[in-house]
């Protein structure tokens, strides 16, 4: 066992000698050595890129590039760095580019529903205050409720049963039109006598009716109740006409009619309403002294500028219709025999033998009445799409505009 670490202890010593002159080597100047031996590992470790040289046991540190770093100026070192950095910036900056717009765009789509979640639950925790609410103005105004509910029913009925007698021409139901007539003309008296008070059918004759026009309801409540009544008059004049026979009025004929009634009826109703507002709108209380007399004049001059550009724009359509109604244009002329034998005597319409036969432009040949029907909503002919009218004959079905004229 002694001899064994004296062996060892032999080993150390000499291994230490041995890296004294390269410890040596490593703090001499560059480019002088006294070993001739390690000038070749000397001249390599100055070599840049280049590895240190391997003895075996020996160890060599290389430092030319730490002692080259050192050397360089600190500021370009600084600013080369700062320029890399710019430039890996720059460089990511432009990869994240489509990324970051798609990032943003989910950002905001997120937001957005995240806003409307936030609505919901708001509506969620509000639904009973609102349903609360909604009740109590429901009971306020009942009345007009349910009376504006019925009178749009009753119209709706009406209106539909008209167009359906007048679509069933010669074979309409002369009872239905007596109903419709009692019914409607019922309607418009219950109405009237059971708000006998405030004197609503004064309206109907530009008089001012015994209600407060001060306030908005109020306001709305004549001019409602009034276009309604005004509605049920007309339709109960076109029962009237469906009413008389065919020796006394032919169908093409009545239908010229219920055209011309439609059309005085929207020009009368766009009429009525306007000393109603005008009266509301100059009784201004909110502002005393001359500055709510000027408001209220000059919201009144306004309306009835308005008013006057919509009544001659409708006043154009208006001639238009009553030159239909006196000219009656013919869009054909009466077919002969013959030329119903060639057709097989069918019309294509209604597919039954020819009631007075009309030869079109086109040369096509219809019943006088189906094709009046047609030329109703079309211009062209039935069957070779030719142009036959230039204008569309509306109303002439018997229908009444749903359109309700508030102001």
């Amino acid at each position: 066992r002694h001899s064994s670490e004296a062996q060892s202890f032999g080993a150390e010593t000499n291994q230490t000698n041995t890296m004294q002159p390269n410890s040596n080597n490593l703090h001499s100047p560059t480019g002088s050595s006294d070993n001739p031996s390690a000038s070749p590992c000397a001249h390599a470790a100055r070599l840049p890129g280049e590895g240190s040289c391997h003895h075996s046991g020996d160890v060599h540190i290389q430092l030319s590039s730490a002692l080259g770093e050192a050397g360089e100026n600190p500021s370009s070192r600084h600013t080369r760095s700062g320029s890399q950095n710019r430039s890996h910036g720059h460089s990511h900056s432009e990869a994240r580019g489509p990324e970051d717009a798609n990032l943003d765009s989910e950002e905001h789509s997120s937001s957005s529903v995240s806003e409307l979640r936030y609505l919901f639950q708001w509506l969620h925790k509000s639904l009973p205050y609102i349903l609360i609410l909604g009740v109590k103005l429901i009971m306020q105004h009942i009345i007009g409720i349910s009376l504006g509910i019925g009178l749009l029913t009753t119209f709706m009925y009406a209106n539909k049963s008209i167009v359906n007698q007048v679509f069933l021409r010669e074979r309409c139901s002369k009872l239905q039109c007596v109903w419709l007539l009692v019914f409607l003309t019922g309607s418009s008296l219950l109405l009237y006598y059971t708000f006998y008070s405030q004197s609503l059918y004064y309206s109907l004759i530009f008089l001012n009716p015994t209600v407060d026009f001060m306030s908005f309801w109020e306001v709305l409540w004549i001019v409602g109740i009034t276009d309604f009544i005004l509605k049920f008059l007309f339709m109960s004049f076109k029962c009237f006409i469906l009413l008389l026979p065919s020796f006394m009025m032919s169908f093409k004929s009545k239908g010229y009619w219920y055209m011309l009634l439609e059309e005085l009826c929207q020009y009368y109703r766009m009429i009525v309403p306007v000393p109603v507002w005008f009266r509301y709108l100059i009784g201004n209380r909110e502002l005393d002294g001359v500055l709510g007399w000027s408001l209220g004049v000059l919201l009144g001059l306004l309306y009835l500028i308005l008013k006057l550009l919509s009544f001659f724009g409708h006043l154009r359509n208006f001639r238009r219709v009553l030159q239909l109604f006196c000219s009656r244009p013919h869009y054909g002329v009466a077919a002969s025999k013959r030329q119903c034998s060639e057709a097989d005597d069918i019309c294509s319409i209604c597919q039954a033998e020819f009631q007075k036969p009309l030869l079109l432009l086109c040369q096509h040949i219809f019943c006088e009445e189906c094709i009046s029907l047609w030329f109703n909503r079309e211009k062209t002919c039935p069957l070779c799409r030719t142009v036959i009218s230039d204008h569309i004959n509306k109303w002439k079905d018997g229908a009444t505009s749903m359109r309700l004229q508030i102001y």
